[in-house]
């Protein structure tokens, strides 16, 4: 089972149809069709079938994706680990909530990549809930997310403690002294996910059941364009709002009578620390 006959799959999957596939591929679409066929004798098992002008995943192929695209990123990453043990000083993959790393990372790369210029680092954003299977997959080395994860192989120890802001546009001088509320639910909130904590559903309960937000996204970064020069509003990190608030791009709305909870970020590591990873992050 070669790797460029699992890669065709995953492309096959993707665009649910062999032409698209071999166009995207660069192959003619005989070869993507002989891959297929290949990889399906060798399985002994069908992974698509065919519709009226496309091909769907069979219940064993949707399987197989799952096991296929975790071969595809451990061989692409240890290839990636190994060519680099030749060209840099030390290796670390890092996989980042996006709000942490704006917040409390950034910053802290920045600054190692400046003091150690012989060190690749590859850094991925992404969900807590898929950081945490990389990186019990051995995909990453450290990852920040907002779920912690007990693993005898893995360490587990808050990372930080943010406060939620309210913030919207610094043009929007709309409640300057401060919102309840009630008022904020008569107002146009966009909604984050952040990571399905118990914070998201604390912010969900402040508005009437079953309300539905024009404007819903799991990544804060995102929602900042949404806020700019428009009449809405949302709950970031502090630490992260602190940028654009410094900036005067968005400003900060004081809340009367009622307060956020806490949000908790967790650092994940694999046993025993690196070196390079005890120095970037001063654990």
């Amino acid at each position: 089972m070669d790797i460029e006959s699992m890669k065709t799959f995953m492309v096959l999957a993707k665009t649910k149809n062999y032409t698209r596939a071999a166009n995207q591929l660069f192959v003619a679409q005989s070869t993507v069709t002989n891959r297929i066929i290949e990889l399906e004798k060798e399985l002994d098992f069908k992974l698509f079938r065919r519709t009226n002008r496309s091909v769907e995943l069979t219940a064993e192929g949707a399987k197989f994706r799952i096991y296929a695209e975790k071969v595809i990123e451990l061989t692409d990453t240890s290839l990636a680990e190994i060519s680099s043990e030749q060209k840099y000083d030390h290796y670390l993959r890092i996989g980042c909530a996006d709000s942490i790393y704006e917040g409390h990372l950034a910053g802290l790369i920045r600054k190692h990549r400046k003091n150690a210029p012989g060190d690749y680092l590859k850094i991925s954003i992404g969900l807590s809930d898929h950081l945490l299977e990389q990186i019990q997959n051995g995909m990453l080395d450290v990852v920040f997310t907002y779920l912690p994860l007990r693993k005898n192989s893995l360490h587990c120890e808050l990372f930080k403690q943010d406060t939620l802001v309210l913030v919207t546009d610094i043009k929007n001088q709309k409640y300057k002294k401060g919102i309840t509320a009630e008022k904020l639910a008569e107002e146009k909130y966009l909604m984050c996910n952040y990571a399905l904590q118990d914070v998201g559903q604390y912010i969900r309960n402040l508005f009437p059941k079953y309300h539905q937000f024009e404007l819903e996204i799991d990544d804060c970064m995102k929602i900042v364009p949404y806020l700019i020069d428009q009449d809405n509003y949302t709950f970031l990190p502090k630490d992260m709002a602190d940028k654009y608030i410094k900036e005067k791009t968005l400003r900060r709305v004081p809340l009367i009578d009622f307060n956020t909870p806490v949000i908790n970020s967790y650092i994940i590591y694999r046993k025993p620390l690196t070196k390079i990873c005890s120095e970037i992050f001063k654990i």
